[in-house]
């Protein structure tokens, strides 16, 4: 068997490889350009790509067998076109929750307590000059209490709506699908969700029906110093109405996913004037070091899966 990583540099370098070659050759590329997909997998048996589209015109002129995609979304891979030729495509869910949670939380923490600012005020020696043993330019607000709105109640809203709640948060959530419910959290719709909640955290898939969900029309629904966070997909979000929202009301919003990633030069997103008001992070969510060792794991076990 012949093994090809394709984009190497998306699972770090302190994730080791060393155990596909037990399987067979193992030929590794750190990152493939779309010029660069066919030669690299025309003779191979198994592909293992985490974002390098593998079209119809890929699969028509190679011999791959198996498709593993590091990852849970699939939409790089012509599924119709693979079950036409009869290629496995295997993918690993489920292996993120809790990292996903994890940075949720972080980034509501941090637009909440400011930590960044108050840092600053200790390192620049402004606290060392002052009359008074604390400092309280920037307040902040307790979880406890508050109305936490989640959007998509999957696995990983499900994990952020538990821990959300061990805060003492009122939790209500939005199917986006529709067909996701759960008893021991409110259902509630999209409007009256924006409207109540204090914290609203995005946890839903990019489709059909949440594409620029959240829009300028909706977003203006949002109250006050709410904080809004999306660690589910970029684009459900439309980043250029979110940019003159965050300049005409006071809407706090941390992003670790975006429409185009990496960022572009000319998001809107980054010329606002309210920049204490956004943190974006660069779609680091998914990539505790626990979730990106459960990931090989699961791409390990999906090709001796295949081969026995």
């Amino acid at each position: 068997m012949k093994i090809v990583f394709l984009d190497r540099d998306t699972l770090g370098k302190d994730i080791s490889l060393e155990r596909f070659k037990e399987i067979g050759q193992l030929i590794v590329y750190e990152t493939t350009t779309p010029t660069e997909t066919l030669n690299r997998v025309k003779d191979a048996d198994i592909v293992v790509t985490n974002k390098v589209v593998i079209d119809k015109y890929i699969m028509e002129n190679s011999n791959i067998k198996l498709i593993c995609v590091a990852a849970t979304g699939t939409n790089n891979i012509d599924i119709q076109e693979a079950k036409n030729r009869a290629i496995e495509v295997k993918n690993v869910a489920g292996y993120s929750t809790s990292s996903v949670a994890q940075v949720t939380f972080t980034l509501v923490l941090d637009l909440i307590h400011r930590i960044d600012y108050y840092k600053n005020i200790v390192s620049s020696g402004q606290w060392s000059q002052s009359p008074i043993f604390t400092n309280l330019d920037k307040p902040f607000f307790e979880l406890e209490n508050k109305n936490w709105g989640i959007i998509g109640l999957g696995s990983i809203g499900t994990k952020v709506a538990n821990i959300a709640k061990s805060f003492g948060c009122n939790v209500n959530y939005y199917s986006t699908s529709g067909t996701n419910y759960n008893d021991e959290f409110k259902q509630v719709s999209l409007d009256e969700l924006l409207k109540n909640s204090d914290i609203i955290s995005v946890h839903a898939p990019l489709n059909e029906n949440t594409l620029n969900l959240l829009n300028f029309t909706n977003l203006n629904q949002i109250k006050d110093g709410a904080i809004l966070v999306n660690t589910g997909r970029g684009g459900i979000i439309n980043e250029k109405d979110l940019a003159t929202i965050i300049d005409s009301k006071e809407l706090y919003c941390g992003l670790d996913v975006l429409s185009e990633e990496p960022i572009k030069i000319e998001n809107p997103l980054l010329k606002i004037i309210n920049k204490d008001r956004l943190i974006i992070v660069p779609h680091i969510g998914w990539a505790s070091i626990e979730a990106r060792n459960r990931l090989l794991d699961g791409v390990y076990k999906n090709i001796l899966q295949y081969i026995s």
